[in-house]
């Protein structure tokens, strides 16, 4: 099976064009961006797969990594993932960026488990705790770094993701240590699609994680506040004739 990964989570705009069969990475494009994912992301995806000789058509599934992360981005990775879904008729499954990041630690974890934190912002993480197998041992959860020290107290682990660097000095602060600590601004995309080949379509879905409550709004929810607020300034305008005639003399 071809498995053609995406990720648009964090500060990477990433693609992998990934043999399962022979476990070859066919094709990979990663760049470092910040901002600006939906015009990387299209060009990215066509030379990727122009690689493969069946085009499209020999894919046989998509991963996308669902979050945490940017919102704006996330949206971006996801749609793409899904569109090309239905115009293929091939099955989309989401990749937590959590997940993705504990991924590759699982060869060398050595019977020790994996945390793994991402900077969300304001001194605050994205958090969870996987096995040394990489199986989640803790949901997914925003914290403070205060509150993730505390949830890894005397415990060795090996950290990684954007946000290992502040949780190393803050477990140092409170007089602990990780056994090791890896610094990476986005997942390694070839993890991703190695996950997407092991995972089940109806068991992860493409669909956002929003950790933050002020992430959590969906599309719809967005749609509905824009037309109750464009309700409301209707209303408003109605109600008050001096606004009108304002509007009607400029």
């Amino acid at each position: 099976m071809i498995v053609l990964a995406l990720d648009t989570a964090l500060a990477a705009c990433s693609v992998c064009l990934f043999d399962a069969e022979r476990d070859k990475v066919l094709a990979s494009e990663s760049v470092l961006i910040g901002k600006g994912h939906a015009e990387a992301l299209l060009p990215m995806l066509e030379r990727v797969v122009a690689k493969l000789d069946a085009g499209w058509q020999g894919i046989g599934r998509f991963g996308v990594v669902v979050g945490p992360g940017s919102y704006t981005g996330l949206r971006v990775g996801i749609s793409a993932a899904r569109a090309a879904a239905l115009a293929t008729g091939r099955p989309a499954v989401g990749i937590t960026t959590l997940a993705a990041f504990a991924a590759p630690l699982v060869a060398v974890s050595e019977g020790v488990p994996i945390a793994v934190a991402i900077d969300a912002r304001h001194g605050n993480l994205f958090f969870q705790i996987f096995s040394p197998e990489g199986r989640p041992s803790t949901d997914p959860a925003a914290l403070s770094l205060d509150e993730a020290v505390a949830r890894i107290g005397e415990r060795q682990v090996h950290l990684v993701g954007s946000g290992a660097s502040a949780l190393q000095a803050g477990l140092s602060r409170a007089g602990f240590a990780a056994k090791s600590s890896t610094v990476e601004a986005a997942p390694d995309i070839v993890s991703v699609a190695k996950l997407a080949v092991s995972s089940h379509p109806r068991l992860a879905p493409p669909d956002p994680l929003y950790i933050k409550g002020a992430d959590a709004r969906t599309l719809a929810e967005q749609a509905k506040d824009s037309q109750t607020k464009n309700s409301q300034a209707e209303n408003s305008q109605t109600k008050n004739p001096q606004t009108k005639n304002w509007q009607a003399a400029n």
